[in-house]
């Protein structure tokens, strides 16, 4: 499931509206509509985590990165484990490398 779909599923599960959600987060309706609908694609960080903490989630299961779910392979898994035992800088420097990447491969699409 997406991001775009795991939000509006939580959204409706919660009975929330759109505006309940803007309000929440300190975003505009509409910016949350986008969301939703998959118009407005890698949200910030500080969103994703104001989003997880309104629906009382953890940040992968809203992301659809959840380590623990059975469609992942045992090295993600291993993988990601791994990350939790570095420490912040470490943990740091790996997200800016991987932010590189992703810059990189956006480039070259």
């Amino acid at each position: 499931m997406s991001f775009a779909s795991k939000l509006q599923h939580l959204r409706r599960q919660q009975g929330l509206s759109l505006q309940d959600v803007a309000t929440a987060i300190g975003v505009t309706k509409a910016h949350v509509f986008n969301l939703e609908k998959g118009n407005t694609t890698n949200p910030s960080m500080e969103l994703v985590m104001k989003l997880a903490k309104l629906f009382r989630v953890r940040i992968t299961d809203l992301m659809g990165d959840n380590p623990d779910a059975e469609d992942q392979s045992a090295e993600m898994v291993a993988m990601f484990r791994d990350l939790k035992s570095l420490s912040e800088t470490d943990r740091e420097t790996i997200r800016l490398m991987m932010e590189t990447l992703k810059r990189q491969r956006e480039k070259a699409s």
